[in-house]
């Protein structure tokens, strides 16, 4: 199936499936309809009618002292043998050490409250940090933190074995979000692929791990107002260094890949 059909795909009822929780008080929410299959199945560029990208080095390191600049050549970005790579290189570009890229939906595709998901296998190394992530649709006239930001899966490359998941609004962002980690057993997110998740509605947002559900956000967790009843968007990203995870080291590998088998959202 071309991607011009999965965009305007007529919502298909899937079976549910079971999911593993690791604390009783969270509630299970299974939501099986598809409103978006992003399958990354014709190679070159990421399709255009879903994803746009974010050039350049931002604001002070997109905010975070980020390192690299993003760009939308196809050494940092591309669609091959049905899988996105997002590859962070050591070069110096435009006044930059690093290059990388940053693909967001914004004004293509938004929802409030679903299932969204991306199986993807992580990069690693000391200062490499890779997210899945969403933002608050009105951040243009609602600048972060108060638009609010969904982090589905942030990893830090120096340790291969956890990833989180956050939230940040206002009165809770940074330093300060509202943030849980989740740490594989005896195995390493660089070495195959994993699916990373939310199930998000009115009063909660949670977050798993393949079949895992290991976070449950409510309003009663947020340390200021829930800012989370209202249309988000999409990105996915490979930063070089930042205050998150530091600057690479002497032994950090170059190039790093980011590899995205699927991106799906369900209502």
């Amino acid at each position: 199936m071309n991607k011009l059909s999965l965009k305007y795909i007529l919502p298909i009822l899937l079976l549910g499936c079971m999911v593993g929780c690791e604390g009783e008080d969270q509630e299970v929410v299974t939501l099986n309809t598809l409103v978006l299959a992003e399958e990354f199945d014709t190679d070159g560029a990421p399709n255009p009618e879903i994803w746009d990208f974010d050039i350049g080095t931002g604001n002070n390191g997109w905010g975070n002292q980020e390192l690299q600049y993003y760009t939308n050549r196809s050494e940092n970005v591309r669609v091959e043998d049905g899988i996105l790579k997002i590859t962070a290189i050591k070069e110096n570009f435009e006044g930059s050490g690093y290059t990388s890229a940053r693909i967001l939906t914004k004004d293509l595709f938004e929802q409030q409250y679903g299932r969204f998901e991306a199986r993807m296998k992580l990069p690693w190394g000391q200062g490499i940090w890779p997210a899945f992530w969403m933002l608050g649709a009105d951040i243009l006239i609602n600048p972060w933190p108060n638009a609010g930001e969904i982090d589905i899966m942030e990893f830090r490359g120096q340790d291969p074995s956890t990833v989180l998941g956050s939230v940040h609004g206002p009165g809770y962002s940074a330093g300060e979000a509202i943030t849980k980690s989740y740490t594989l057993t005896n195995d390493r997110f660089d070495t195959k692929f994993h699916v990373f998740g939310i199930e998000w509605g009115p009063n909660y947002i949670n977050f798993y791990v393949d079949d895992v559900l290991y976070n449950q956000i409510t309003p009663g967790d947020v340390t200021g107002e829930w800012v989370f009843n209202k249309p988000f968007y999409l990105l996915i990203n490979l930063a070089v260094g930042g205050t998150f995870v530091g600057s690479p080291s002497d032994n950090t590998v170059f190039p790093q890949t980011l590899e995205v088998d699927y991106v799906r959202v369900y209502k």
